[in-house]
């Protein structure tokens, strides 16, 4: 039954159920008294006055506490509808204005009676209608008398609110909201019934019952064929008066708020109730015919885009802060003079992408997914557009190409990672961005045919913001040349265009034919033609934008009409072309541009011939994987996928079908060790994913005996130790496996941020992404692939999968924690120990010298000759590798002993890892181990016994104070080393000596990429100058490394010194806020934290390094992560300060305001104080999320902010004006602070995993405010500070991260937002309220009420 039938029937009876009411009233005469002198008082006409004076006083006399809901019932029953006459209507009045009867309630019985009998009673209606204008607006002595719950539950009753509505709250303070809603949607079903309407509407049936079912055939006026044509004038005039009320109560201050809470909590009503309220606007002559309120009005009035809450301030000095704060972005003329730039407002997008280049750690999750929740963070908490977000992140990404445009050599990665987060991962960061609001837009505005011009505005206006962010770009050209690299790609992208604009069509072949020489001098491109041809591939623009203003400067006639004959290629290959050499050396070299493009060669690397298959792996290793930044995200898939082949449907074997693939796989494998690759892969989050891939293939070729499993066409022959050695080794490097192991063995410490990164936690992550593949169908971080490729295998797989992999990894822990026991002589562990000993050792000649480790740790003998060894070590990897730990300790012994050389010592490790590579990464893990063991006697580097770096090692020096110039940090002097041959601990010597055996070139740089790391970590965690020492080392073998190995040498600084670390983060806070007198920081901004590169090509040899940089690379070995939240706090607070000073100089102030202009300079002063500051805070959460992630800024919330607001903090200038502005601008700070640490960590909505940790967290800081405002808690900061940052944080929740209140307890929320109304912050307090869900619904209610 509808609820209209049931409201319907249920009023036939409500006489009754009054009368029953009255009845059961303690005092059942009073109510026979009341009536008998309101039916006297009737008959004689008496004055309301003098009837409302009687009946109070009989009233009073029986002790009925008043307003009377009894009372309410008993009028409106006499009126309806025997007494229907305006002497009742006056007492009822009067009963009402005089607080007698309580007009809510009353209100809700005429609601329920007049309202379907209007045609019938029009005169009836028309004064309900008066008597709602006067008594609606205003409940104030009703919400704070004594019967307030009794009335709101006989309002429930009598309306039915909680079974219309539905709501599970049924507290006072909601049934107001439901109240007020339930009126204004009788009157606009009334309304649209009037004209006829209601058939327009969705729902054709009302909520409300809009007509008597019941004809009163006695009524008075019924058929009094006279009256007709005055009932329908009045009807109509009715009509116009319930509209222009709906009006009202959209206009009303406390009307419109508490409808805006039925917004928010009762969202599938109020869009109920939208959709007929324009029906109404476009349909009803009423009102058009209107004097007091237009179709348009009304729709404005109730749009969603209309700001009901709002905040008002009471001081002069909180109206200027809340001024500032309300502007936005706080960028303005006066931000500029002080060399804070707009472009700082995204300065932690440019610290993310710049700390993405760390090569010394993959991560687990999607840089797509982290990019999209930054930036979303930064546009809600900034409070700008998505034109000026859009141009934000892309030139924040144009930065970080530039800082690598002139890149200095060395193993890590460089500019093609740049461009994978310039031109794959952040349009994939767009596309979700857009996609995210699109979507949210949509459902919001509904799914009806009246929203569909809705939803495909909401499409464009994204887009529009996109494409003009991309039309202002090209105003930046500074940020848009191209890397040499990049100049013929960025010019086919201007020809293309060309081409475009003059009509002329050719395919892809035709551009892929032209050379520098053939492209005209106009035809050149930059960084913004290569920006939008990834937006066109990935749907973000169309081909339009090729006719942009200035996007092309010639036309297609300038274009060569013949280019060398056409070579084969993309398009070849499109067409049904066979592999050949010279097409597999193009497509190698040349990026697929398309997804079609690169899913043939897929399908050839599955269904191909063997040849073909190995063709097609290296293809997709080329190239496409490195810059196709249009598809990369499809090739790093399909190499992942191809590195897990099924089991042929024909294969019988007894042994693994991968041994079969060995080829094939060797080519994948390759082609993706470099750093550049691996970097690539974790950018776009994959790795968990491709460790799942690796674990199979190291336990299959891991098990095997090397024999060769395959000869190439090139005649290369492929074992199963070169298979399992670039597989494994691939896979250590995508955890810290090269750590120093400190954190193993000095249980005090806390594990550096990472640490946690395990091949237990890479499969645990993996597993989690393809469960949740399949299932997550919307939203920013879906899993994407082309629909016609399947996943891989959704089967989740444990490391117990791999018994081999994970014995290994058990070892390795063991070794690292502990020392080396438990070899027994004559066990098959031993033998394999002496033949790997003489294997190494075998040119030495000394047969009579033994080597190998008896389980005591002595030396025995062995008879086992050179060529016996050789014959024993075809052995499976696994089993050597379980050797080659105690093989280690016996040659480290033996040298330390004189037994071996140095020089011996480094012949057989290279030997060693040129027999099986994958022995490399037990070497460097088992050195580090035996180093933090300190045993081992020192090495003298003195060029006779080990390597000498004293040749270059004062130039080292030299050049590391140059790189820390900027800093302020010292540097600890070689001098004492000069004078003496400079020493290493024998492992790291060992190491050092192996390392630079290498030659460089490709094979070996997938050595250097798992060893170099290690090395690098064991020398920074080594006492000082080991690091520089090495750097000295290197540096003589390659001179071209000298920049990289000499700033890796001043990073370890800062291992040794722990108040380096405080001083390179106050480096970063002065340089970025302008605060120094540094020329290399005077304008501040991002250009001052993380500078425009490093290396000696600049002029004078090696720059300063930016502070900013200095520390992306520090922060990752940072031994207690959590002391970083104090020190940026304090940090924080001290340049709040020394921009209150310096900001608002006190005696140009006092100076300025005897002048005319005075106020306005003060404004201009402070929105340049409150742009810095901001700045400041943006600076310091991003350092805290980099440093620490989600656990350090949890910890910030939770427990660094509450102790610093419970400690004293002295001041010099306590009370004066300066300090009275610093302490507000602190608050001020704190609140961003904090806020954006929330964003970065947790997101602004539900869409991060992250978010659902963050309830308990933020809710046990909001109990922290609300404990601190009740007097609970004493604080011991400045009162000033604390009065400014419990009201700009809330205003940052309730205007940026609304999604965040709802989460929090409601009696919390109703905790705070009594202290700020205690300080005189109604507004706010009332719209913290009004965002905290359906639970708060109520008591935000009721503070709009008592407001007024």
């Amino acid at each position: 039954m509808k609820s209209s039938e049931i409201l319907t029937l249920k009023g036939m009876t409500v006489v009754s159920v009054q009368a029953c009411q009255l009845s059961q009233s303690t005092q059942p005469g009073l109510w026979d008294s009341v009536l008998e002198l309101t039916k006297s008082a009737q008959e004689r006409n008496s004055d309301p006055l003098l009837w409302a004076v009687q009946l109070s006083s009989i009233l009073n006399s029986a002790g009925t506490s008043l307003p009377s809901p009894e009372l309410a019932h008993l009028l409106v029953s006499h009126i309806c509808w025997a007494n229907n006459v305006p002497i009742t209507w006056k007492f009822l009045e009067k009963a009402v204005s005089g607080r007698i009867a309580p007009p809510m309630l009353v209100l809700a019985l005429l609601s329920s009676r007049v309202i379907p009998n209007r045609r019938l009673y029009p005169a009836a209606y028309r004064l309900y209608m008066e008597l709602l204008k006067r008594h609606t607006f205003s409940f104030t002595s009703e919400i704070n008398g004594p019967n307030y719950q009794k009335i709101m539950k006989s309002i429930d009753d009598v309306l039915h609110l909680s079974q219309i509505f539905g709501l599970q709250v049924c507290e006072p303070g909601a049934l107001v909201v439901e109240f007020i809603f339930s009126i204004v949607w009788q009157l606009l079903d009334a309304s649209l019934d009037d004209e006829g309407l209601l058939e327009l509407a969705p729902e054709k049936k009302s909520k409300w019952p809009t007509r008597s079912q019941d004809m009163d055939i006695d009524g008075q006026d019924s058929f009094n064929e006279k009256r007709t044509d005055r009932q329908e004038g009045l009807c109509k005039v009715n009509t116009v008066m319930a509209i222009e009320i709906i009006g009202d109560f959209f206009q009303n201050k406390v009307t419109s708020k508490i409808l805006y809470l039925a917004r928010r909590n009762m969202f599938s009503h109020w869009g109920s109730f939208i959709q007929r309220l324009r029906v109404l606007a476009a349909n009803s002559t009423a009102l058009r015919n209107s004097k007091h309120i237009s179709p348009d009005a009304l729709l404005q009035l109730t749009s969603d885009a209309r700001i009901v809450l709002t905040r008002e301030c009471k001081t002069s000095l909180q109206k200027q802060f809340h001024a500032v704060v309300a502007s936005g972005s706080l960028i303005s003329s006066a931000g500029q003079c002080h060399g804070v730039s707009w472009s700082a407002l995204w300065l932690p997008i440019d610290m993310f992408l710049e700390d993405t280049m760390d090569d010394s750690q993959v991560v687990a999750t999607s840089a797509v997914e982290t990019l999209t929740g930054l930036v979303k963070a930064l546009q809600a908490v900034n409070g700008t557009s998505w034109h000026n977000t859009f141009l934000g992140v892309w030139i924040a990404a144009l930065r970080l190409v530039q800082r690598e445009r002139d890149p200095s050599e060395g193993p890590v990665p460089r500019l093609d990672t740049c461009l994978c987060m310039l031109l794959s991962i952040t349009p994939l960061a767009i596309v979700n961005i857009i996609e995210e609001e699109e979507s949210t837009l949509i459902d919001e505005a509904g799914r009806s045919p009246t929203n569909q011009r809705k939803e495909k505005q909401i499409s464009v206006k994204h887009r529009k913001d996109l494409i003009s962010s991309l039309q202002l770009l090209g105003d930046y050209e500074g940020l848009l040349t191209v890397p040499q690299s990049l100049s013929l790609v960025a010019n086919q992208a201007v020809a293309k265009a060309m081409m475009f604009v003059s009509g002329v069509t050719s395919g892809s072949g035709y551009l892929d034919c032209m050379s520098m020489n053939d492209l005209p001098m106009n035809c050149s491109g930059n960084m913004r033609h290569l920006i939008v041809e990834a937006c066109i591939a990935r749907n973000l623009l169309d081909t339009s934008a090729y006719l942009w203003p200035g996007y092309v400067n010639g036309r297609s006639n300038q274009l060569p009409r013949s280019v060398p004959g056409p070579m084969p290629g993309w398009s070849s290959l499109m067409k049904g072309s066979p592999l050949t050499p010279p097409m597999i050396n193009v497509l190698v070299s040349t990026p697929a541009s398309s997804l079609a493009e690169i899913e043939k060669i897929y399908e050839i690397a599955v269904n191909g011939s063997d040849d073909e298959k190995i063709s097609a792996a290296a293809i997709l290793c080329g190239a496409s994987l490195v810059r196709g930044w249009n598809i990369q995200e499809h090739t790093v898939f399909f190499i992942t996928k191809l590195l897990s082949p099924p089991v042929p449907a024909d294969y019988s074997g007894t042994d693994s079908h991968l041994i079969g693939y060995a080829p094939f796989l060797n080519v994948l494998l390759v082609g993706i060790s470099s750093v550049d690759c691996v970097q690539i892969y974790s950018l776009h989050g994959l790795v968990p994913q491709l460790a799942g891939a690796l674990m199979p293939i190291c336990e299959v070729f891991g098990s095997c005996a090397p024999k060769v499993s395959c000869t190439l066409t090139t005649g290369e022959e492929i074992s199963s130790h070169q298979v399992f050695s670039n597989a494994f080794n691939l896979l250590l490097r995508l955890w810290r496996f090269n750590h120093p192991p400190l954190e193993h063995v000095m249980g005090g410490d806390i594990p550096p941020v990472g640490s946690q990164l395990t091949p237990e936690y890479l499969l645990l992550v993996r597993n989690s992404q393809l469960a949740n593949s399949g299932n997550t169908t919307k939203g920013p971080f879906k899993y994407r692939r082309p629909s016609r490729i399947s996943s891989p295998s959704p089967e989740p797989i444990f490391m117990d999968s791999f018994p081999k992999l994970k014995l290994w990894y058990r070892q390795h822990q063991a070794c690292i924690a502990s020392a080396l026991s438990g070899l027994v002589h004559g066990t098959p562990v031993h033998q394999v120990v002496d033949a790997v000993l003489n294997m190494m050792f075998r040119k030495m000649g000394r047969g009579g010298q033994p080597l190998t480790p008896t389980a005591s740790g002595s030396s025995n003998s062995s008879g086992s000759g050179p060529e016996d060894a050789s014959l024993r070590l075809k052995l499976p990897a696994w089993d050597i590798l379980e050797a080659i730990p105690f093989v280690l300790d016996a040659a480290l012994t033996a040298c330390a002993h004189g037994r071996l050389s140095p020089r011996e010592l480094a012949t057989g490790l290279k030997d060693l890892s040129d027999f099986l590579p994958a022995s490399l990464a037990t070497i460097a893990s088992y050195f580090s181990a035996e180093v933090t063991r300190g045993i081992w006697k020192p090495a003298f580097m003195n060029g006779t016994d080990w390597p000498s770096p004293a040749a270059n090692l004062s130039m080292v020096e030299q050049q590391i104070k140059k790189v820390l110039a900027a800093t302020g940090v010292d540097v600890p002097s070689l001098a004492a080393v000069g004078s003496s041959p400079a020493t290493l601990p024998l492992p790291l010597a060992a190491l050092v000596s192996l390392t630079i055996t290498y030659k460089l070139d490709r094979a070996t740089e997938r050595l250097l990429t798992v060893v170099g790391p290690a090395l690098n970590s064991l020398a920074a965690g080594c006492p000082w100058p080991c690091m520089p020492i090495i750097a000295s080392l290197w540096a003589q073998k390659v001179k071209r490394w000298a920049d990289y190995l000499i700033f890796s040498a001043s990073r370890t600084v800062f291992h040794h010194k722990s108040d380096a670390v405080v001083q390179l983060l106050k480096s970063c806070f002065t340089s970025t806020l302008g605060l120094n007198s540094s020329p290399v920081s005077s304008n501040g901004g991002v250009g001052a934290l993380l500078g425009h590169g490093f290396g000696s090509h600049y002029s004078g040899g090696m720059s300063p390094v930016a502070p900013g940089i200095l520390y992306l690379r520090v922060h990752r070995d940072v031994r207690d992560v959590m002391f970083m939240t104090e020190v940026v706090l304090s940090l924080l607070m001290q340049s709040v300060r020394d921009i209150a000073s310096c900001g608002l100089p006190k005696e140009r102030l006092e100076k300025l305001k005897k002048t005319k202009y005075g106020m306005r300079y003060g404004q201009v002063s402070l929105a340049a104080a409150m742009t810095r500051v901001k700045l400041a805070a943006s600076l310091g959460a991003s350092i805290v999320w980099i440093s620490g992630g989600l656990t350090l800024v949890q910890s910030l919330i939770k427990e660094t902010l509450p102790s610093w607001f419970i400690s004293v903090h002295g001041s010099e200038h306590e009370g004066t004006e300066s300090e009275e502005m610093a302490a507000m601008l602190g608050g001020y700070a704190l609140a961003y602070f904090a806020v954006l640490c929330g964003t970065f960590a947790w997101g602004v909505d539900l869409m991060s995993p992250a978010s659902k940790r963050r309830p308990k967290v933020l809710g046990a800081h909001l109990e922290f405010l609300a404990n601190a405002l009740d007097g609970k808690i004493s604080l011991g900061c400045v009162w000033g500070t604390w009065r400014a940052y419990v009201p700009a944080l809330v205003t940052l929740m309730v205007g940026c991260t609304p999604a965040w209140i709802p989460e929090v307890d409601v009696e919390v929320l109703k905790r705070v937002s009594k202290g700020l109304r205690q300080w005189n912050e109604e507004e706010l307090a009332i719209a913290l309220l009004g965002l905290g869900g359906i639970h708060a619904m109520g008591a935000a209610a009721e503070v709009i009420v008592e407001r007024g």
